[in-house]
């Protein structure tokens, strides 16, 4: 069965149509501007959602000519654009496209710069309106921001927003010290800290998911809820981010940004339509709410693990200690299972288990409420004992909400659960990436993450960060292209729970 999107703030937005502006990609010759910047900016092009005059400008080291970029960004949508297309109407939006080979740490470069960006906004008579994407190593942003600053090209007439890809910071002290140089070029409604895990639209649709249909309101009741699952599995390795991921692990780059994020939104209960800084306000007191693992509690609630060789796919896979780039010694972990609590009125007592990791049997990114039985005389039919009832939401790489019932079987008078699944037509989806850019154009900052978010989450993450070093925790192991350690089993058995 399949049903519609449902209505959300960013829907809302979406028919308004977004000022004329300069969007700078630093970065624009690595592999997120080719797999999703340009394809989502045409995306938005070619569903009328682009401003009528806009100027696009590529950075980076090499050197390109105008037309060379203006191809390889035609390369790029061809290869990656999730809709056709179409040869009318593409050369304009590549007509919109410049290049400047750029050194983020020399001033000449930005003096550069900003001679480009003027000349355009002349040109196509169109406002000081400028939005700066950062698609950069760490280590630049606090560069590139000071100079943006020192050179004069953020002192405009118009508006000026900076998006920041994460990783924001490695940990609670060097992220706030990023985000007090950030603040002295942008003030915090002008920064975007993308969560691509906020653009996909069923993460969207759980802001109003609840409010728009009473049948689920209706199972949203605390005495109801026995756990909640959060999922988020793949299949690949470490590929080709070892000098990354290797200092980063599965703690820093999933959980205390993507995970937590989906924690927040899960746990949003708005009886009524909110405002999105109403919205941004409750993520917060979720956060504040979401109770610390103590030095207790870390081997009876948190699970770190590290993939071991396996099979994927039919495929022969090395150990993670055997990837390239990977020290043999390596301790760094690319799984995490944990059991989490918030305590506030609403999801008080009612455990949330969360768990993420490379190179498992399936990609998956998902959320399961499981609802309490009912003591009732069932047993004359099910000696067993009945399946609880689920409600699962997909969120990728389909998308689906399906509800697990129980069905008595004619043929044996007991009761087998049965799923009935509701789809998507998910043929065009927008992706993410068009989704949060168009909001950050629009000023409007509902799916991103601000700094209160970005701050009371590391301060969640930073005393594990702590034991991980210092070796408090064990890291375990599992075979690639199985569901985990069984270890993460054992932290819901505990429980007498399952994994869904």
């Amino acid at each position: 069965m399949q049903f519609n999107n449902f209505s959300s703030q960013t829907e809302e937005h979406s028919e308004r149509n977004a000022q004329g502006m300069t969007v700078v990609l630093f970065g624009a010759t690595g592999d997120l501007a080719k797999r999703k910047l340009f394809p989502a900016l045409y995306n938005l092009y070619v569903e009328n959602k682009m401003p009528k005059a806009f100027s696009v400008i590529g950075l980076g080291r090499t050197p390109y000519t105008d037309d060379v970029f203006q191809t390889k960004v035609e390369q790029s949508l061809r290869t990656y654009s999730r809709g056709n297309v179409e040869d009318e109407g593409l050369q304009p939006f590549l007509n919109s496209f410049r290049y400047c080979t750029f050194d983020a740490t020399e001033i000449t470069s930005y003096k550069k710069l900003n001679e480009l960006i003027g000349q355009r906004e002349r040109e196509l008579a169109i406002p000081e309106n400028r939005l700066f994407y950062l698609s950069v190593a760490p280590s630049l942003i606090d560069v590139i921001t000071s100079n943006l600053n020192t050179s004069g090209i953020i002192q405009t007439s118009g508006w000026k927003r900076l998006i920041v890809e994460k990783p924001f910071g490695s940990d609670l002290a060097s992220a706030r010290d990023l985000n007090e140089k950030l603040r002295t070029a942008f003030h915090e409604d002008e920064i975007y800290r993308i969560d691509h895990y906020l653009g996909k639209p069923m993460v969207q649709n759980l802001e109003t998911l609840i409010l728009v249909n009473p049948v689920l309101d209706s199972l949203f009741n605390h005495k109801l809820i026995a756990n909640v699952q959060i999922t988020a599995s793949e299949t690949v390795g470490v590929e080709t981010r070892a000098p990354y991921y290797d200092k980063a692990g599965a703690i820093r780059d999933m959980v205390q940004n993507h995970m937590l994020q989906l924690v927040m939104m899960t746990a949003l209960h708005l009886p009524k339509k909110a405002q999105p800084e109403e919205i941004r306000t409750k993520k917060v007191e979720i956060m504040e709410a979401l109770r610390p693992i103590h030095e207790e509690n870390l081997q009876t609630d948190l699970i770190r693990a590290q993939y071991d060789k396996g099979e994927i796919f039919g495929i022969d896979v090395p150990a993670y200690r055997e990837e390239p780039g990977v020290p043999n010694s390596s301790m760094n972990d690319t799984y995490i299972a944990a059991r989490l609590f918030i305590d506030n009125e609403f999801w008080k007592g009612i455990p949330f288990y969360i768990r993420t990791g490379k190179r498992l049997d399936k990609k998956s990114t998902r959320i399961v409420f499981e609802f309490k039985e009912r003591p009732t005389l069932m047993e004359d039919y099910h000696p067993e004992g009945l399946a609880p009832n689920l409600l699962i939401l997909e969120i990728s790489p389909n998308e689906s909400i399906s509800l697990q019932v129980n069905m008595k079987d004619p043929s044996t008078n007991r009761f087998q659960p049965s799923t009935i699944t509701f789809t998507t037509n998910s043929s065009n989806q927008p992706e993410a990436y068009e989704l949060l850019l168009h909001d950050a154009m629009l000023g409007n900052a509902t799916f991103f993450a601000n700094w209160k978010e970005v701050e009371l989450s590391w301060q969640w993450i930073q005393p594990l960060l702590e034991a991980f070093e210092e070796n408090r925790l064990p890291l375990v192991s599992y075979a690639a292209g199985s569901t985990g350690p069984k270890e993460a089993k054992q932290l819901l058995a505990k429980d007498h729970v399952n994994w869904w």
